[in-house]
């Protein structure tokens, strides 16, 4: 359902940290919450042999231990949301990527034990956030701090509509000020007509930069005019600068597709560091296209 967050538990501190961060948004946008635990689908088969049968009740009361504290973390956080939690067979990311074709938003935590949230950061991570349909955000566990600010990366050669639109939300829905930012090196040709000359002013580029971020911002600032909007243009690497951009962020949002810069980022090593190194959660939204793509 649309109206329904889902997020993963394997009961690790990283986990519980998800479902915290879930429970919150959940309850910021008005929507119920979801708590997935993967198990293997052994479980589900009658075993003739009576010692694997007191394994697998062992492992089954585990795995609902674990969804009982889940929902308690939920409801601590916000006891208003409406809360559901249910075991399910399969690999964590085919079931997370099955759910997410009906949901909002999926939540998983940075690393754990290895099921739905306990991500590692390695090939179940790269397979949600890459191949989603709606935001996946993936929380490590970090002390919490509430900075009252939305970071989101621009890509210059796209207007990065579905991560534009996603973090100026959050902002109006946190009474954040959002930070816009973009980040370039020397300009790249994207199509005939557009080479660029080798010899390039940096003064001259940054100024251009300045003026193609501002006409992407303009139409979103009209239709969030509470948001106050703080846009930077900034030379350098893109993992260094949105690094230390998410030092002072309660959230990072990136998009997942475009011929370079923030749209690609989790394509490869950029978001692999952002992943590890982000100081807050980060928000993966895939472009409209993507979505359509993914559902189909």
């Amino acid at each position: 359902m649309m109206n329904e967050i889902v997020v993963g538990a394997d009961g690790s501190d990283h986990s519980l940290r998800a479902v915290e961060w879930a429970s919150d948004e959940a309850a910021r946008r008005g929507l119920s919450l979801r708590i997935l635990y993967a198990e293997a689908p052994w479980l589900y088969d009658v075993p003739v042999d009576p010692r694997l049968g007191a394994v697998r009740k062992w492992l089954l009361t585990g795995g609902r231990e674990i969804l009982d504290q889940a929902v308690a973390t939920a409801h601590e956080c916000d006891p208003e949301v409406d809360v559901r939690a249910e075991a399910v067979p399969g690999p964590a990311s085919r079931v997370l990527l099955e759910t997410a074709r009906d949901v909002a938003m999926v939540v998983l935590g940075g690393r754990g034990a290895g099921t739905l949230a306990g991500l590692l950061l390695g090939s179940t991570t790269l397979q949600v956030v890459t191949h989603t349909p709606v935001p996946a955000v993936v929380v490590r566990d970090l002390e919490p701090a509430v900075r009252r600010e939305v970071a989101v990366g621009v890509d210059g050669a796209e207007p990065s509509g579905a991560a534009l639109g996603f973090a100026f939300e959050e902002a109006s829905l946190r009474k954040a000020r959002l930070r816009a930012v973009h980040v370039w090196s020397h300009p790249a040709s994207y199509g005939p007509g557009t080479m660029q000359p080798i010899v390039y002013e940096a003064q001259i580029g940054a100024e251009q930069e300045s003026r193609s971020l501002e006409e992407t911002l303009a139409v979103w600032r009209e239709k969030y005019p509470d948001v106050e909007v703080l846009s930077e243009i900034v030379q350098g690497r893109p993992a260094r600068v949105l690094g230390g951009v998410s030092a002072r962020a309660d959230l990072l949002v990136v998009g997942t597709r475009g011929r370079g810069g923030f749209a690609g980022l989790l394509l490869g090593s950029v978001g692999h560091t952002l992943l590890h190194h982000a100081h807050c959660p980060v928000a993966v939204v895939p472009s409209a296209d993507v979505r359509q793509d993914l559902r189909l």
